[in-house]
């Protein structure tokens, strides 16, 4: 009677909890409307490639080989040119490089460096003293030297020798000398003794300018006391850039070798320098690759080891950074044979596809672990599939939008990084569902035959008695947990489940945890405020390169005087009418006025004109008699010839010059640039400002903005892919909350570690986003789909499934950027402080403060928390376990540990055919003799199912002539003392039968 009463008692906690469950199922629907199809989806195909493992093997490698022959076009594709890569496409600075070109071409007759629209073609030498003054005669005896051999230096170029002489820039047929080493020579020993004024020097009828070429210097009232530096510039005529270039290679391969030198030190550069340089760049990170993968290789070995010669996961893992790199082959390949360029930048990628690629295996076998080893090796992929089709999926998609997105900038540099990294994703992701999934199959066929993971022999299961320690660890194999069928549980998945998830939900370490944020928020956002912007162009050479230390010294002694900048008037202006004079005079008086602006340098056609007809006697107020006297001006004065575009008696633009004081760092440059474009928009006489090197400072412009832009647009892009994809709404929030938390806190903590944001800065920080999403994702998604009653529970049960493959992840990824550290290079190193941020924070978002801000809101779990028993409930629990209790002391059964959360969906198991089961069924504990797909019972129990819709309870008698299905692993032999779960032929539909898992099988 007390057996037939505690069935009874199960029955009714069994109903009460699974109609709660299905009201919940219910509720959820919407919520799972895109999740559930695509977990479906892919539990399908992973079937698929686990009966077809072979082809999905293969394939892989051949679309690799033959993409992979892209590579043939990589010479040709390269694009290094610094201007074109690393400037805004259709910049300001090159519009009005554009109107100068086309207005005030240049006169190679007349050379005038001030007066050029490019950057030249030049060699230069900046000399510094040993001792305090370079003023000297011995000094200048050694400049003199370095001096005769530039000019002596010639270069063969088939039957032409090509000399200095022959290509220098020309001002009235003569070679444009070094004023300073005129000055020299006119006072030879007594230099020492004459005095110099500073800035500007009268040297017989003209007035030279020594900013640029005498640097470090110490006046008193203007006169030169003593200076540090000389610098020496040979300009080169622009006509033919093959025959001068062809002399600047040989500058350098010459200069300064062999040069014996006491009173000076001597630095070097050329217009060449910096992109021969920056090309070289490439040369620096090749031997990184292999040192990357190496690395990749052995944590990835070491993280899947196994103390189990069968289960042991070290071909998974080498196949799984082989995943990875088959990836970037594909990738570039295909971007190679369609013709996207490859610049250096580029070169950044594979190190990133590698630490996603690892991640997603890791995240795999971790999946592939929870499945039960006893299952076909189908069903198994199917599984793993499953579940972390979803994880993987919402990590690939918002680091393939996030570089899509990456697009929109204005530097082809980040185009091409973007273009070839968000393609390496999508293969990476691809051969991780086909190759290494693939792999997993065949891999767990070995397993399933016992065969030893490098002898492939069969070993057994359990150590022979008698042999050693050693014998077991090396042939012995096969282990598993018996209670679950899954693979024995890692150390470090029981350390996040037994140890750091239930410190992490202690009342106090919530405290803490809150209070460390609280500090990260502080100085994150502190570190923002002193960002500095724009790439120095010093950076794109290799730190030990001989440009840098001209840089260096061009900024220690010759940052005193700036660019000389020209202001044009762009349209026709009434320059003879005294009323808009007037407006150009105010507006030039504006310039002037800029804290960066040498009020006493400036060079003007039109002041140098009024001035010629004042002293003719001239009235340029009359318009007739102001075009008819320029021409003999202009002809006269042939540098102001250039400066004034009058054609066909109009003056269709002019331009005058000002000069910039003290700009050394790049936020004078932005200053400086800024400035002066305000100051010509609000002149109402239309004007432009430009200099050369505003093609570079365009950066400054649009780099914050631009920034800004894609993080916005990406971040909004990672929310609705969390919404559509994680079946919580407040979830998804916690993750879009977690990429504004990761990208505040690198980008305070980079500036805090002298990045400055440019465009390399730009790209890693939307990388930033991807990553943040992917740590975020793994532990929100885990958290809302686990079964947990509590908030503490579920982040723990998150923790254990996915703390150690995150964490794994994480590692791999900075292993596979921590080579960089060691470059020379600046864009190297930069990409590595930036990844190392975004993973540390990431890391420390997804095991630290995700889980703690999630368990306060038990809004955010996929299940409400489980209700409390009632009286009636908890009296029959009570009296239940009493009798279980009460048989186990009498030595008929063992207690075990009931669950009321018993599943009820069909499955494809078989029934064992034969005679129809009779009324009553009893449930045993005893699953060790029984065979695959088949239950013993007794009959205590009513066997018993639920409608979904109506949740009525319809008994099963002999009459009914149904089938149970039963889902176990166990195999064995029929007891002769248990009924087997029989049915007949006529079956019912999959609805209408009931299922029993293993693990929800009570002894009564």
């Amino acid at each position: 009677m007390n057996g037939a009463l505690c069935s009874v008692m199960n029955l009714h906690v069994i109903l009460s909890s699974h109609h709660s469950v299905l009201m919940e199922q219910k509720k959820q629907k919407p919520r799972h409307c895109v999740e559930k199809p695509i977990s479906i989806c892919f539990q399908k195909f992973g079937r698929f490639v686990g009966t077809y493992p072979w082809w999905f093997f293969i394939s892989p490698l051949v679309i690799s080989a033959v993409l992979g022959s892209g590579f043939y076009f990589l010479e040709e594709r390269e694009a290094n040119d610094i201007e074109d890569q690393f400037t805004p496409v259709n910049g300001p600075a090159k519009l009005e490089r554009q109107f100068v070109q086309e207005n005030f071409p240049q006169n190679d007759s007349v050379f005038s460096n001030q007066r050029l629209y490019t950057d030249g073609v030049y060699a230069s030498f900046i000399a510094v003293s040993r001792s305090s003054n370079i003023l000297t005669d011995a000094a200048f005896q050694e400049i003199v030297t370095l001096d005769r051999k530039v000019k002596e230096l010639n270069v063969a170029m088939g039957h032409e020798v090509l000399t200095f002489e022959g290509l220098c820039a020309r001002r009235y047929k003569k070679c444009i000398p070094n004023k300073i080493l005129d000055i020299y020579k006119y006072y030879g020993n007594n230099l020492e003794k004459t005095e110099l004024t500073f800035p500007f020097f009268r040297f017989g009828f003209s007035h030279i300018f020594l900013g640029y070429s005498v640097g470090g210097v110490n006046i008193n009232s203007t006169v030169i006391k003593s200076a540090q530096s000389v610098r020496l510039l040979y300009f080169l005529k622009e006509d033919n850039r093959t025959r001068t270039d062809l002399w600047l290679y040989e500058f350098l391969k010459v200069f300064p070798s062999n040069l014996s030198l006491s009173f000076i030190k001597v630095t070097h550069s050329t217009s060449l320098s910096r992109q021969v340089e920056f090309e070289a760049n490439t040369r620096d990170v090749i031997p990184l690759f292999s040192i990357t993968y190496v690395i990749a290789i052995a944590f990835s070995i070491l993280s899947c080891l196994r103390f189990d010669c069968v289960r042991n996961k070290v071909w998974v893992a080498t196949f799984g950074v082989l995943s990875a790199g088959l990836a970037v082959l594909s990738a570039f390949g295909m971007m190679l044979h369609i013709g996207v360029p490859f610049v250096m930048t580029v070169a950044n990628s594979p190190f990133l596809i590698l630490g996603i690629g690892v991640d997603d295996m890791f995240i795999l076998i971790s999946c592939w672990q929870q499945t039960n080893v006893h299952d076909q090796v189908e069903t198994r992929l199917s599984k793993t599939y499953k579940e972390a089709a979803i994880s993987i999926t919402i990590t690939t998609l918002t680091d393939v939008l996030a570089f899509y997105i990456g697009l929109m900038t204005p530097f082809r540099s980040v185009r091409s990084f973007c273009l070839y990294t968000s393609t390496s994703i999508l293969f990476c992701y691809i051969y991780s569902i086909t190759f290494f999934g693939a792999f997993l199959v065949l891999n767990g066929r070995r397993e399933n035959s016992s065969k030893h993971w490098l002898t492939c022999k069969e070993v057994p299961e359990d150590c022979p008695i008698g042999q050693s320690k050693w014998y077991e660890l090396c042939c012995v194999g096969g282990a598993y947990d018996p209670h679950t069928g899954k693979e024995e549980v890692q150390p470090m998945n029981h350390f996040f489940k037994k140890y750091y998830g239930p410190f992490l939900t202690k009342s106090w370490t919530k405290v803490f945890v809150i209070v460390l944020y609280c500090i990260y928020l502080i100085i994150s956002i502190y570190g923002c405020f002193q960002i500095q912007e724009g790439i120095d162009l010093r950076n794109l050479a290799a730190d030990d390169s001989y440009v840098v230390k001209y840089y260096d010294n061009e900024k220690a002694y010759f940052s005193e005087y700036g660019p000389n900048i020209m202001v044009v008037i762009r349209r026709e202006f009434p320059y003879w009418d005294e009323k808009y004079m007037s407006d150009l005079e105010t507006c030039i008086e504006d310039f002037k006025n800029l804290s960066f602006i040498e009020k006493d340098i400036f060079t003007s056609w039109i002041k140098s004109y009024k001035y010629y007809g004042y002293h003719s006697k001239l009235n340029l107020s009359s318009e007739d008699v102001f075009k008819d006297n320029l021409g003999s001006f202009l002809r006269f004065y042939s540098d102001f010839k250039q400066d004034v575009n009058f054609t066909n008696n109009s003056i269709h633009a002019s331009r005058f010059f000002i000069q910039t004081v003290n700009i050394s760092t790049a936020l004078d440059e932005m200053n400086m640039l800024n400035k002066l474009r305000e100051t010509a928009q609000k002149c109402p006489v239309p004007l432009l400002v430009y200099h050369p090197a505003f093609i570079y400072h365009d950066q400054y412009a649009v780099i914050v903005t631009n920034t800004i832009q894609n993080i916005a647009v990406t971040t909004a892009v990672m929310l609705l892919i969390s919404l559509f994809l994680i079946p919580n709404p407040l979830c998804s929030l916690w993750v879009t909350f977690s990429i504004a938390s990761v990208i505040v806190g690198v980008t305070g903590f980079m500036a805090l570690w002298d990045v400055n944001l440019d465009t390399i800065s730009m790209i890693i920080l939307v990388v930033c986003i991807g990553f943040s999403v992917d740590f975020s994702a793994h532990i929100s998604y885990a958290f809302v789909s686990n079964k947990k009653p509590s908030a503490n529970e579920k982040a723990v049960e998150a923790l254990f499934h996915l703390g150690y493959p995150i964490l794994q992840g994480a590692v791999s990824t900075i292993l596979g950027v921590v080579v960089l550290s060691a470059s020379k290079n600046y864009i190297f190193r930069t990409f590595f402080k930036i990844m190392f941020l975004v993973i540390f924070f990431g890391l420390f978002h997804g095991l630290t403060f995700i889980p703690v801000f999630l368990t306060f809101f038990d809004m955010c779990s996929g299940t409400p928390a489980k209700k409390k028993p009632g009286p009636e409930e908890q009296a029959m629990k009570n009296n239940h376990i009493n009798n279980v209790q009460a048989m186990a002391r009498d030595g008929e059964v063992k207690e075990r540990e009931i669950y009321d959360n018993r599943n009820f969906q069909p499955d494809n198991h078989r029934t064992c055919q034969s005679q129809p089961c009779s009324a009553i069924w009893m449930i045993t504990g005893n699953n060790h003799h029984v065979q695959e797909n088949q239950m013993c019972v007794a009959s205590t129990i009513p066997m018993f199912r639920v409608d979904s819709q109506t949740y009525e309870v319809h008994m099963y008698t002999p009459s009914d002539d149904t089938m149970l299905r039963v889902n176990c692993q166990s195999k064995g032999q029929n007891s002769e003392f248990h009924n087997c779960v029989l049915g007949n032929s006529n079956h019912i539909q999959d609805s209408n039968v009931p299922t029993l898992n293993c693990s929800d099988l009570a002894i009564l």
